[in-house]
Parts: C-alpha cells; structure tokens; sequence
C-alpha cells in the first residue's frame, strides 16, 4: 500500500512503525473471509483491509478520529484471525492498537460510553472491585428486563444493552479465594524446573480453580511454582481500550515484580493460564521498546511469557490415570491460534491422555468475547457466540476445552455443556480430581471410583 506520510511525522515511532505495517498491505482481501465482523455483517468497513483504510487516512492526515471511524473501529474484536490469514504478514495488531490509542486521544465519547469505560478500567483489572461488582450484579439481575429495549435501526448498541450484557455474563455465585499470592509451592519429588505462574485477574475471580489445577499438575511432575506477591492486571484489558498510559504502567510494574522473582532463582518461564493474558505480555518489549528504562526488562520478560500448554508440552508428563473416553470440543481461542500460533499443543497433549478431541467448524472465528468486546458490542458478541454454540454442537461433545476464561465465560452462558480449561482435564488425566464442572453423569466409572488425588 503506498502512503503519503511527511518526514516529520516519520519521526514518531509509533507512526514509523503503523507506516511499516500499512506499506505490507497488498490489499488482497484475503483477510475478509476470516474476519469474524465482516462475515456478520457484510461491511468493508467492518473488515481488517475497510479498517486499515480508515486509519491510512485518520493517521496521514493526522486528523482526529470521526464516529465513523470509531464505530468501524469498535466493532474490531482484536481477535487477529487476519493475521493468520494474511500472506503478506501485515501486523494488524499494533496498527489497530494504534487506531485505538488515537481515538482515545482525539475521539470524544457521549458521557454514559466515557463513564461505563472508565468503570470497566478501574473493576475488571482489581479482583477485590470485581468481586464487589458482582455482588451488586446478583442483587440487580432481576431488574434487568425493567432496562430498555434497543431502538430499531440504531448502529451502536445503548448503555442500557451494555448493562443488560453485564447482568447476564456476571456469574450466579464466586468460588472459593485460590492459593494466595506470596507463595513458593514447592515441587514433589526432585525438583525438575521452577516457574512463576501469573495469576490473573479476572480469572482468580472467577475461576481461580484452573490454576489450582495448574499448580497440581507442576507440582506432582517436580516443578516448583512461585505466586509473585503484588502482581497486577496485565494491562490488555485496558490496552484495548485505547488507554496506553495504563496498560503500560501494568506492565512496568510486572516487569519489576517478575524478574525479582527471577533473580531470586532462575525461571524457566512466566507461566500463563489466560491466553489473553500471554499475549499481552509476549508483546511487552514491542510496547516498551522506545523505553529506556525498560526496553530490555521488558524484552526479557516477553522471552519468558509461555502459555501453559507450550511448558506442560515440553515437561511431557506421563498418564497415570486410565484413559478418560470422553469427546472434547476443543476451542483454539484466538488470543491463542492467532495471537501466539499455538495450535498443536493443547491438542496433542489432550489426544495423548485419551481424550477423544474434535475440531470446532469455523474455529477461526471467534466466540465474541474478546476481552470487554461482549460487554461494549453486546450484540455482534451474542450473534457470535450463538454460531460458534451451533459449531460446536455439531460435534456432540461431552464437554468442551479452551485455554483462556473470557472464553470460557462468554461459551458457557450459551450452552449446558460444561466448558473447562484445558489444562483442568490434563490435571485430571495424570492424577488430579476431576473438573467441577463436569457433572458426575458425564465421568466415566473409572474416574467416580478413583475421585482423582491431590
């Protein structure tokens, strides 16, 4: 793609680096048959080659973001099924970060949008306002239908929409507090390796059980695990939201927290359950690298990121349970498959422990989660999640696997089927208890006389 930018704007990193990206463009269109929003909506607009066009011309013309563009903007699920589909290896991603850092720069917001942002930016990153917001959440769910209904034809959904996609993704009640943070789990046996398992936000919330499983599994098979004390949000939630100077300040303060930890014993690697999550990190030396500070801090802990799947698959652990002969719907999320290209591992590691693992049809596309994405575009997010429910179905599963909670979340509240982490049945497959959430009625017999050990 040829682009018209100035010397002087060339001497901005973050526009010499979009002007990189933009130039790879070759505007073949490859990129429309997988993106989950033009599929749906049939817009070229809505499309990654429609979207590059529009921040082309927003970022040349150094011209403050529209609410068209916001609109065509907003609708972009970072899922980055483009990405993979891209023969020319355009680096979506960081232009369409960029997009957002400059709306939220330029682009002022109606007052309920500014203020349900700035809500989500304080709660979802801080387990204890999480847990808050969704105490008041169960009191307020049954006022849900009294909230107005969309006005026909409107092309942004309204904050009643938003709240009422709150309401229903907040869980009915919160599982018991995980192992806290400040913790050195020591491995089982001789020590084989030493890793510091991230422990999320929203996920310690929600499901602080898949890394209970995770420590399980490391532990039994000699790896000892350190909980890092005052860790943080790894900044994409915000990240995505265009507010730069927070994620970044995330990040710095889990560069420090991290390699602490490492100079206090070599890692093997930063474990991470969430994949969302390991993508974030796995790009912190891009982001901090005009950082003179961090740039190498940040680079060395992105060298470590690693999804839990890629660590367990090399640790290799053996079966010691009898074949689970139960059929797995395996999701690649796309933070996963496109964000990192993990696709093999998960499988095989769950094809290796007897588990009869079936490919979802359409799974490049996503489920609608996408971090915030089902709360701010509630309606693309359940259109979405409704087909990918449809796929899923077709396989007949006895229960379905993804490696990332935003995932798992915005799945189960469209589905019975139960919806675990991966690596929850891999825990169970070499010697830890079944999920929880799968239902007695679903386990095997083996399984219900054993109970699993700890």
């Amino acid at each position: 793609m040829k682009t018209d930018f100035t010397p002087s704007q060339l001497a901005d990193p973050a526009i010499a680096a979009s002007e990189k990206i933009l130039r790879a463009c070759v505007h073949c269109g490859f990129c429309t048959a997988t993106c989950p929003t033009y599929v749906l909506l049939g817009d070229e607009l809505d499309s990654p080659r429609g979207r590059i066009y529009l921040i082309k011309d927003m970022l040349e013309n150094d011209r403050p973001a529209t609410a068209e563009v916001v609109k065509h903007i907003d609708r972009c699920l970072s899922c980055l099924a483009c990405m993979t589909t891209c023969p020319s290896g355009v680096h979506y991603m960081h232009l369409v970060d960029h997009a957002r850092l400059h709306i939220e720069t330029t682009y002022r917001r109606p007052p309920s949008e500014r203020l349900l942002r700035a809500v989500l930016a304080l709660v979802l990153p801080s387990p204890a306002w999480m847990r808050l917001s969704f105490a008041l959440a169960r009191l307020a769910r049954p006022f849900a239908a009294l909230l107005p209904a969309s006005r026909q034809g409107a092309t942004s959904p309204s904050l009643a929409d938003r709240l009422r996609a709150v309401l229903t993704l907040a869980p009915g009640r919160l599982p018991p507090k995980g192992t806290p943070a400040g913790h050195v789990i020591a491995a089982q046996g001789p020590r084989r390796g030493r890793v510091l398992l991230m422990q999320g936000c929203v996920q310690q919330v929600l499901a602080p059980d898949i890394n209970e499983a995770t420590i399980r599994l490391l532990t039994r098979h000699g790896v000892e695990v350190v909980l890092a004390a005052d860790e943080q949000c790894c900044g994409a939630l915000v990240h995505h939201m265009g507010r730069e100077s927070e994620a970044l300040a995330n990040a710095r303060a889990n560069i420090d927290v991290w390699l602490d930890a490492a100079d206090q014993g070599e890692l093997d690697a930063i474990l991470i359950t969430a994949s969302g999550c390991g993508t974030m990190v796995k790009d912190y030396g891009f982001q901090l690298r005009g950082d003179s500070v961090y740039a190498e801090r940040a680079a060395r802990v992105s060298a470590l990121a690693c999804d839990v799947t890629e660590y367990v698959a090399r640790l290799d652990p053996p079966a010691t349970s009898p074949p689970r002969p139960l059929t797995v719907a395996y999701h690649a999320a796309c933070s996963l498959q496109h964000g990192q290209k993990i696709t093999r591992q998960p499988k095989e590691l769950l094809f290796k422990f007897g588990f009869v693992v079936k490919d979802i049809p359409e799974a490049h596309l996503c489920c609608g989660s996408a971090g915030t994405y089902n709360i701010l575009q509630p309606d693309i997010a359940r259109r979405l999640r409704e087909r990918k429910v449809v796929n899923i179905a077709s396989v007949e599963p006895d229960v379905i696997a993804t490696g990332n909670i935003g995932c798992m979340v915005q799945i189960a509240s469209g589905t019975s089927t139960p919806v675990v982490h991966t690596i929850q049945l891999i825990d169970w497959a070499t010697g830890g208890p079944p999920p929880a959430a799968l239902p007695a009625g679903a386990l095997p017999v083996a399984a219900l006389s054993s109970g699993g050990s700890r």
